[in-house]
């Protein structure tokens, strides 16, 4: 049996809030019989847009992180709808709109905080994958079909091709640790939720400081030597994907114009970034 999964590039998302307008456009004011109620115009953000800023000057990025009802396997808001919330056979998760009605605990039972509470109609409501417009021969959701660089894109597999793809791309769910097997994957997901190390080596030769291009740069622990990289034209490197677990690490800088030099250091709760590592000239 093939289900729907929504795969989202985090590296190709932008934050132009296509995907979040769509929605709104598709569901404000329009009612589709038995998959949902009218969306209000304001409070919901069935597709929302998380951001975090990386680094801190000169290297620092941002990541954009679109965020929406994840259609779980194992759904804490199927259980405690008690019929009120249906998965399909295709995956997909629905909240009933007659059966939902005054059943504000669906909404807290949602650990993403994807499920909305609509007042006027006394009735919580999510994403459905457009499962109305999927049902009539659509290929992509709205979203999918509206994102101008195609980060987003929905993918109807076999959890054998899943498997496949997941490791293929590194694919992650959002929050591994909640165990409710998410449909909605991220590739790239490192550039929002991990922490880099960073920055620039500079030389001194001949009275001139310059930047030192192709220097090759070693990240280690007491322990092993994990990565290595070279710098670029700029005299910048830049190691990514890591976490904040108070890991003393050391770098290692070696050029043959230049003495070697070792950086030690210890990463905390934030990126790592060094202004200007200075390598002395080779007498």
């Amino acid at each position: 049996m093939k289900k729907w999964n929504l795969i989202i590039d985090i590296a190709e998302c932008t934050n132009c809030n296509n995907c979040f307008l769509a929605c709104k456009d598709e569901y404000v004011g329009n009612n589709f019989d038995g998959y949902s109620a009218p969306q209000p115009l304001h409070g919901h953000k069935w597709i929302n847009i998380l951001a975090n800023e990386r680094g801190q000057f000169p290297i620092m990025d941002i990541a954009y992180v679109p965020t929406m009802c994840n259609h779980c396997d194992d759904a804490p808001c199927i259980k405690q709808g008690k019929g009120a919330v249906k998965k399909r056979d295709d995956g997909i998760v629905i909240i009933d709109p007659k059966k939902a009605i005054d059943r504000k605990d669906i909404v807290e039972s949602c650990p993403y905080g994807a499920i909305w509470w609509n007042e006027d109609l006394s009735l919580p409501q999510a994403w459905t994958f457009d499962a109305h417009l999927l049902d009539q021969g659509w290929e992509q959701p709205r979203c999918a079909q509206s994102c101008p660089t195609g980060a987003m894109k929905a993918v109807k597999a076999s959890d054998d091709e899943l498997a496949m793809l997941i490791e293929q791309d590194n694919l992650e769910p959002l929050r591994p640790d909640l165990n409710t097997k998410p449909r909605v994957l991220y590739k790239n997901l490192h550039l929002y939720s991990s922490i880099f190390i960073a920055g620039e080596v500079v030389g001194m030769a001949d009275d001139v400081i310059d930047c030192v291009t192709n220097a090759k740069v070693l990240l280690s622990t007491k322990d092993k030597q994990l990565v290595s990289t070279h710098t670029d034209a700029f005299g910048e490197f830049k190691f990514d994907g890591l976490k904040p677990d108070r890991t003393d690490y050391s770098l290692t800088i070696t050029h043959e114009k230049f003495s070697t030099k070792t950086v030690n250091f210890k990463v905390m709760e934030n990126c790592v970034v060094f202004d200007e590592i200075m390598l002395e000239a080779k007498p």
